[in-house]
Formats: C-alpha cells, sequence, structure tokens
C-alpha cells in the first residue's frame, strides 16, 4: 500500500497515525496537491490528500473513509468501537475535530487575499467555529482519560491532529486557555511516536 500525504495536513496525519499505531506497513508519498503535476489528482478526482493506493489497484479516499478501510483489515489495536453508541461517538468527534481544521483552512485561504479583498465577517465565522469546536471537544472530555470508555482510539487522534494544526496554522489562537483537559490529552500523547513523527510541516502553497 501507499499513501499520499501533505505534510501540513491534519487529515493526512490522521491517516498516517492510524497506519503506526496498527504497525501496517505502508509507503508514505509526500505530494503537494497545491502543484499543477500533483500526483493526487491521479488518484483522488477531488485532487485532495489524503489517498491510499491499495496493492490491488483500487484506491481509497477521504481520511475518514481510509481509517474505516484499515479498521477492515484486523490489524490491531481496534481504533473504532465495534459497539453502537461509543463507535457513534468517536464518528461525531472525529467530524467536531475535522471541522475545525476545515475552518482553519478556510481563514488560511482568505488571508491569502489582498488585505482590501478580506471578508473580516467570513474570518469571524470561521474563528467563532473553532472557539466552539474546541469548548464541544473539551466539554466531552473533561474529567476522563479517554474521551469513550473504549479507550484510545479515533476521536483522541483526530482530536491532537486539531489542536495540533491550530498551533501550525493558527497560532494565534490559544487554545490552551481554559482547556485542562484537551492539553493533557495532548501533552500524553504528543510522546507517542506515532504522533511524534507524524507533526505538520510547512510546504509551499504556489500562486496563492
Amino acid at each position: 500500500m501507499k499513501l499520499i500525504i501533505a505534510k501540513p495536513s491534519p487529515y493526512a496525519r490522521k491517516a498516517h497515525i492510524t497506519l503506526l499505531e496498527k504497525s501496517i506497513d505502508c509507503d508514505i508519498i509526500v505530494d503537494n496537491p497545491w502543484l499543477p503535476d500533483a500526483k493526487i489528482a491521479q488518484a483522488n478526482p477531488l485532487a485532495k490528500v489524503p489517498a491510499l493506493l491499495l496493492d490491488d489497484g483500487n484506491v481509497v479516499h477521504d481520511s475518514k473513509v481510509i481509517v474505516e478501510y484499515l479498521e477492515t483489515l484486523d490489524a490491531p489495536p481496534a481504533l473504532i468501537p465495534a459497539e453502537s453508541q461509543q463507535r457513534i461517538a468517536h464518528k461525531q468527534l472525529e467530524t467536531i475535530a475535522d471541522g475545525i481544521c476545515d475552518a482553519v483552512v478556510l481563514i488560511a485561504l482568505e488571508r491569502t487575499r489582498a488585505a482590501d479583498k478580506r471578508s473580516d465577517a467570513w474570518l469571524e465565522r470561521q474563528r467563532s467555529k473553532i472557539i466552539a469546536g474546541v469548548a464541544e471537544l473539551e466539554r466531552q472530555l473533561a474529567g476522563r482519560e479517554w474521551f469513550a470508555d473504549s479507550g484510545f482510539g479515533l476521536a483522541e487522534i483526530a482530536t491532537v491532529c486539531a489542536l495540533d494544526y491550530l498551533d501550525f496554522r493558527y497560532p494565534e489562537y490559544d487554545w490552551r486557555t481554559q482547556v485542562p483537559a484537551l492539553v493533557g490529552l495532548h501533552d500524553r500523547l504528543s510522546r507517542r511516536h506515532s504522533f511524534a513523527a507524524t507533526m505538520p510541516q510547512p510546504q509551499i502553497l504556489p500562486g496563492l
């Protein structure tokens, strides 16, 4: 298998961490989806990372679908609980974390526009989503070591990817203020090899 990623992408990182946690052998291909000759365009019609190239020639794309696929390979540990309520809880928390990342991306893109062309209302709208998303993750985790009784899994992976992406792409927002549960989770997981080895790194965004 081969996983196409971009170094800054929190979505690609989520898939990469899943592979590492499960000790699944996979070649990592670093791509830049902003380039006209990006490899990802041949794997995903939307030209978005990540994409997982399977040995049989099939392609799985979108981080949510990739993680679901990797769960079917029976490679421990299970990162999405089988029990329905806990499974939905993990997927719901993943959606919130990904939504935070979506808002950060939209802020970054808006800021590439000339100063007189930017929409302050649009920037504030995205900022409010980030604040609300972080607050909800804190509320869900408060007083617990993990989000669900099943323990470490997808919800924690997606959450820490989102928090690190905030530090990387939107550092002026100090998410650590008044979210002690998230700070503790972030600090614990940052010491794991899968997280330390996949920290977001900058790539050039040509034309932006």
